[in-house]
């Protein structure tokens, strides 16, 4: 155990060169504010990124068309959905909850003397806002029955509420989308910016049936994509294999021949974009540990500078009595005060600015802000990091001092 005469030895000594020691913990400031900057910066963009998956809805998976070598090899999408294979998974897939077609569409809305193009018209059936997980705020969506009878019924964003409407309620209220009229009927909740800054909430919805005879004047029955959602996170997987497994069936695709049709998990590539950014995360850690390395190599050669000096002293201190393990913990007490000291002090620092980078990117960007995250566990393996950077690189110094002869100390000058 250590004795408090040698600490309190140790500390008077630290006191004796404040600029010399203020100096040595500079290197492990800066490496412990490094790594817990990057760190917390980067757990805040895989937040993120894992966020922006999640706002697009419940375990959600996606079925697009397949791409098709055309003449000149020229590859292109083939119309190969149709509404009832999104009903067919929505029945028939155990681990689906729900699923929804998609039909894209562009036109302008007016009401009175403002019109507006949402960014996102869509044509989706009763089953959307479970699949999106998207409540609304007034109103209600479609039914069942507005989608068989191609009703002309919509639900809008609140940024195409803000454009057309002001400040005056819009359930009930009659647009013209295309020249055709459609009544509204709900409004979405607000969902604001995604991480790219696009408005989520500048959307239009109508039934697909709708979308598809009235605004396209087509017959078919095709859709461009199918959006599904699982019964859980932990059946994404076996909902993804009986989507793909119903679908080639339903499409007649023979074993080993190529599908029509491709299945996104979303959750995968969640996943995938999550081990990318906690592996940039590491690098950038790492990167910044180096100063810790450096600041080491600080303290070591402060300490054997310390050790030249400090000669007579030790030869002293061992005249009147005090082991050549007392020394040695003397001038480890020192280096390790030193990387503590240096590592608490980084820490604040790092946290301070791990804040104000998030601050600041959130002042320029114009996506969906990202969340400030202070990693607490980086910055206490930081702190012990720093105190191991202490021991490692203070110990020759002090095997040093401790190895020194009484008599030869003595008569150093």
């Amino acid at each position: 155990m250590l004795s408090f005469v040698t600490i309190r030895i140790a500390m008077s000594a630290l006191a004796k060169n404040k600029m010399r020691a203020g100096l040595t913990v500079l290197g492990v400031v800066i490496g412990i504010a490094a790594v817990t900057t990057m760190v917390s910066v980067g757990m805040s963009a895989s937040q993120l990124v894992q966020g922006e998956f999640e706002n697009l809805g419940t375990n959600v998976i996606i079925v697009i068309p397949g791409n098709k070598e055309s003449r000149g090899g020229v590859r292109r999408q083939v119309q190969s959905l149709t509404a009832q294979d999104a009903a067919a998974i929505a029945t028939e897939c155990e681990s689906v909850v729900a699923a929804t077609p998609i039909v894209f569409a562009s036109a302008a809305a007016v009401f009175g003397n403002s019109n507006w193009t949402a960014r996102e018209t869509l044509g989706v059936d009763e089953n959307f806002p479970t699949v999106r997980n998207w409540q609304l705020r007034l109103g209600e969506f479609f039914t069942e029955r507005d989608v068989a009878g191609a009703s002309k019924v919509c639900v809008i964003g609140h940024t195409v509420v803000k454009n057309l409407f002001q400040t005056s309620n819009p359930i009930g209220q009659v647009i013209r989308v295309g020249n055709i009229p459609f009544e509204v009927i709900g409004v979405l909740e607000t969902k604001g910016a995604n991480m790219v800054g696009d408005d989520q909430d500048d959307v239009l919805f109508m039934p697909y049936t709708t979308v598809r005879k009235r605004l396209q004047g087509s017959n078919f029955n095709t859709v461009n994509i199918i959006m599904a959602s699982a019964r859980s996170a932990t059946l994404m997987k076996a909902a993804e294999l009986e989507m793909d497994s119903l679908l080639l069936d339903r499409h007649k695709i023979a074993l080993g021949q190529p599908a029509d049709f491709e299945v996104a998990n979303t959750t995968e590539i969640a996943n995938v974009f999550g081990i990318i950014t906690g592996t940039l995360t590491m690098m950038l850690a790492a990167i910044a540990g180096i100063s810790l390395v450096v600041g080491g190599v600080g303290i070591m050669n402060i300490m054997l500078v310390s050790v030249t000096e400090r000669t007579r002293e030790i030869g002293i201190r061992m005249a009147v009595g005090a082991t050549s393990k007392d020394i040695l913990v003397q001038f480890l007490v020192e280096s390790v005060v030193l990387s503590i000291v240096g590592g608490v002090i980084g820490i604040a620092l790092g946290v301070s600015a791990s804040v104000g980078l998030t601050t600041l990117i959130n002042a320029v960007s114009t996506g969906r802000p990202w969340p400030i995250v202070v990693s607490i566990p980086a910055a206490l393996i930081a702190l012990g990091f720093s105190a191991l950077v202490g021991i490692a690189f203070g110990y020759y110094p002090a095997w040093r001092a401790s190895r020194l002869d009484p008599i030869e100390a003595l008569r150093y000058e």
